[in-house]
């Protein structure tokens, strides 16, 4: 039976909650003369919509009272001077974190230079050595945007234990890592992806639904089981504007709680970077003194 409507998860709020508990323990470390956190940023060639992102990092950086160390270089620019930038960064005492925003231009690789950065610096939790950790169970940074899902999940409330969990998208960046943290909370995990046989039947056993693959709405209500969470990653921009994976205004009546796109996951992608900046500070030395 349909519910009325859903609870709309506020993705904006959670974010701002994290932020500020970064910013707190930014102004902590900073009274007791700690080193301040600091981000590196690595933007190469003159992409649009990369410039944008990087600069929303950079702002948000300086809300909270993490250093900005930015880097623009040119769309011409060498592997070898790529490379060399950010091994000075890893050798840096005063950068925390790194990230190099992709994709980057087609002569350069940006899985090599991702894994250039030190794992203990590596933010977006992306280099193989983060991958690695994550799917041992060990202490590491882990991907900005499936550790956001995982605070939204644990500020609504959800019960993760014994659920069954369907990922709906099973890239590097998201699905993959996705799945893992839901299997260490103890969900019994189901990937599914464009291969998948029957995919709605498959949907409709989540209690905790995710979808991140990039098509608009393509998450029907008859796809949700009710009462169930669904989680929209998918961000997809139409004639009338951001929409997600999912069909909100559909499934919020067969939901029990849902995201919405914009102003659910997305806040959280950029609050759990600066977080992972202050996890990434206290891992790399932030219990040396500042000079």
């Amino acid at each position: 039976m349909a519910l009325d409507t859903a609870i709309v998860i506020d993705g904006k709020a959670v974010a701002a909650r994290v932020r500020a508990d970064v910013a707190a323990q930014v102004r902590g470390l900073a009274s007791a003369s700690w080193r301040t956190p600091g981000l590196a940023t690595i933007l190469i060639g003159d992409d649009p919509a990369s410039a944008v992102y990087v600069a929303a990092k950079r702002r948000a950086c300086a809300e909270v009272g993490i250093q900005s160390f930015h880097h623009a270089l040119p769309g011409d620019v060498t592997r070898a001077e790529v490379l060399a930038l950010v091994d000075r960064l890893n050798a840096d005492a005063d950068v925390s974190g790194i990230l190099c925003q992709l994709p980057v231009p087609a002569h350069l690789d940006g899985a090599e230079i991702t894994n250039r950065i030190a794992p203990d610096k590596d933010v977006d939790g992306l280099t193989t050595v983060s991958a690695g950790r994550l799917a041992l169970g060990l202490p590491g940074l882990r991907p900005c945007t499936p550790a956001g899902v995982m605070v939204l999940l644990a500020e609504a409330g959800v019960e993760l234990r014994g659920a069954v969990a369907v990922v709906l998208g099973r890239s590097n960046l998201f699905g993959k890592p996705m799945g893992q943290m839901l299997l260490a909370a103890d969900a019994t995990v189901i990937a599914s992806h464009s291969r998948t046989v029957d995919l709605p039947s498959v949907c409709l056993q989540a209690d905790v639904l995710i979808a991140a693959v990039g098509r608009p709405g393509m998450v029907t209500a008859d796809w949700v089981k009710p009462g169930a969470t669904v989680v929209d990653v998918g961000i997809n921009r139409t004639g009338g504007g951001l929409v997600g994976d999912v069909d909100f205004d559909r499934v919020k009546h067969v939901a029990g709680a849902i995201t919405p796109v914009p102003g659910g996951v997305g806040p959280m992608t950029i609050a759990c970077l600066l977080r992972n900046t202050l996890l990434a500070a206290g891992a790399d030395g932030v219990s040396r003194r500042s000079a």
